[in-house]
């Protein structure tokens, strides 16, 4: 007999919580343990009911859903699938920044044009995706103001390269928690451009680089077509563009519009493995946390080309798949936690060692 999934509904419009409602108690393995119009109230019923997962709006009477995420995670762990609306450029910085605060996942609300049961079927896989995951409690909410908890790495002297191109970095669940840790943690002269893909909704994807900029001494964009790699010495975060795979050839990168790659378009794998042809020796690859197993043969790709590959470890990884397929392949020449990556890519930039 399966486990049967205690749900809490966060949502204050009746038309969305009452679909919400009809969806999820329509599957025999979840059931509604409650609901909440306002972030206070769900903090109430979180700490009273415990279920097993929270959907959450971000826009809510009283406290926000970030207040909210920051509060059940800091004193009532649960695992929380923010349903919201992508059409704000402030409620899409606030989703980023519950994301960051411990939320899990994001699915955007039904907007009318989906087609049958699309959307209800996204839905229920969701909940039952982040029912399975064990989240940790995450101070953020216990600080005065919300206070960051920045760690500013001793650095080597960076104003001259070592022997590396360029790091690409790879991620999907749990992924911008994950990529804001590190790069808050960068220098703001840290040398190498850093080549990203995050697995995310397709419709909260072009704001997350503008957020990363915001949260990152390094400038943070979105790649463009036919630009050319950052110079050493000049580097830049780039994401892959949502729903176009990133790679890099002849010195340049492009976005493409080909067949997925495990379901996933932008794909880890693919990027992983153009560096691996295009800088060979000279590429940093990393892993981070994900379902599935996006960027592991890529990752391994790297390391027979001679690159340097990292993945995150088990402890710190909000779902262990991606990375923990690379490890099982051997693609991943050292395993760290999540607050080790920024400091290993510093002494790999300024030293070419692999602490």
């Amino acid at each position: 007999m399966p486990r049967i999934i205690r749900v809490l509904i966060v949502e204050d419009s009746l038309t969305i919580r009452e679909r919400l409602m009809e969806t999820l108690s329509a599957d025999p393995e979840i059931e509604v343990a409650g609901t909440a119009q306002d972030g206070k109230t769900a903090i109430e019923l979180c700490q009273k009911l415990r279920p097993d997962v929270v959907t959450l709006d971000m826009v809510l009477p009283i406290l926000s859903g970030l207040a909210v995420t920051e509060y059940v995670m800091a004193y009532c762990p649960t695992p929380i699938l923010i349903v919201s609306s992508s059409t704000n450029r402030g409620d899409l910085y606030k989703t980023y920044d519950a994301l960051a605060a411990g939320a899990l996942d994001v699915l955007e609300k039904p907007g009318g044009d989906e087609g049958d049961g699309v959307w209800e079927h996204a839905l229920l896989s969701a909940v039952k995706l982040v029912s399975r995951i064990k989240v940790i409690t995450h101070m953020r909410g216990r600080l005065p103001n919300g206070s960051r908890l920045l760690f500013n790495p001793v650095a080597p002297n960076l104003s001259e390269a070592g022997e590396y191109r360029a790091v690409a970095i790879g991620a999907s669940t749990g992924g911008p928690a994950a990529l804001v840790t590190i790069l808050r943690q960068l220098p703001q002269d840290f040398p190498l451009p850093i080549l990203a893909v995050n697995h995310i909704g397709e419709k909260f994807g072009p704001l997350l680089a503008e957020w990363l900029d915001s949260q990152s001494a390094l400038r943070v964009s979105c790649a463009v077509d036919g630009e050319p790699l950052p110079e050493v010495g000049h580097s830049r975060v780039i994401l892959a563009s949502p729903g176009r795979h990133l790679k890099v050839q002849r010195g340049r990168l492009h976005l493409t519009e080909d067949a997925e790659r495990h379901s996933c378009r932008p794909s880890v794998d693919i990027l992983f493995e153009s560096v691996a042809r295009e800088l060979g020796n000279r590429g940093v690859g990393c892993l981070l946390t994900g379902m599935g197993k996006d960027g592991a043969a890529g990752l391994l790709a790297m390391r027979q080309a001679g690159g340097r590959t990292l993945a995150q470890d088990e402890a710190t990884s909000t779902i262990f798949g991606m990375p923990q397929e690379a490890i099982r392949m051997g693609a991943a020449e050292k395993i760290v936690g999540l607050h080790e990556v920024a400091p290993t890519l510093v002494a790999l930039a300024g030293s070419g060692v692999l602490v």
